[in-house]
C-alpha cells in the first residue's frame, strides 16, 4: 500500500457527501455557543442515539465538553450562509440568527430540516477530535424541506425528497 498525505486524506473523504448541521449549546454563564459541523451519524435506534466530532482544536470545545445537553440542527439549503456564519471565529454567531430555545434550553435554529436535542452521554478522544455521543431527548423535522449537503468542500442544494 502507498504512502498517501494528510491532503490526500481529506480530499478523498470530501468526495462523502454529507449533511451539514449546527450543533448548539447554553454554556454554564448562559451564552449561547454554536458551530457548524458535518461530522453527524445516527448510531443507535434504542437507545436513540448520535454522533458528531469536533477538532481538539476548536474555541467551542470547553463549552460542549462541559455542557449536559446540545442540540443538532440540520440545515435547511437555504442556510448555506448560516453554515459559514457558524464556522467563523471572532464573532458572535448568534447576531440575527433566528432561533428558540428548546426542550433542554439549547438553541433550535429556526427553518432547520430536522433537530435533535441530546443529553451528552459520553465523549471519546479519537486523533485530533473528540466523538461525542448523544442521547436524543427529543426530535423533529419538516417534511419535504431541501437540505443543505457538503461535497468536495463546497455547499450544495440537496435534492426535494
Amino acid at each position: 500500500m502507498s504512502a498517501f498525505s494528510t491532503e490526500d486524506f481529506r480530499a478523498a473523504l470530501g468526495q462523502f457527501t454529507t449533511g451539514v448541521t449546527i450543533v448548539t449549546t447554553v454554556d454554564d454563564e448562559g451564552r449561547k455557543v454554536g458551530l457548524t459541523a458535518n461530522s453527524f451519524n445516527s448510531v443507535s435506534l434504542a437507545p436513540p442515539l448520535v454522533l458528531w466530532s469536533l477538532s481538539r482544536t476548536s474555541g467551542s470545545l470547553p463549552a460542549m465538553s462541559a455542557s449536559r445537553r446540545y442540540a443538532i440542527n440540520v440545515l435547511a439549503a437555504d442556510q448555506r450562509v448560516l453554515a459559514e456564519r457558524f464556522a467563523r471565529k471572532g464573532i458572535d454567531r448568534f447576531e440575527g440568527v433566528s432561533w428558540r430555545p428548546g426542550l433542554s434550553g439549547a438553541p433550535l435554529i429556526d427553518g432547520a430540516v430536522a433537530s435533535f436535542e441530546c443529553d451528552n452521554r459520553s465523549q471519546h478522544e479519537a486523533g485530533d477530535h473528540i466523538i461525542f455521543v448523544g442521547e436524543v431527548t427529543h426530535c423533529r423535522r419538516r417534511v419535504g424541506a431541501v437540505p443543505l449537503v457538503f461535497h468536495g468542500g463546497r455547499f450544495f442544494s440537496g435534492l426535494a425528497l
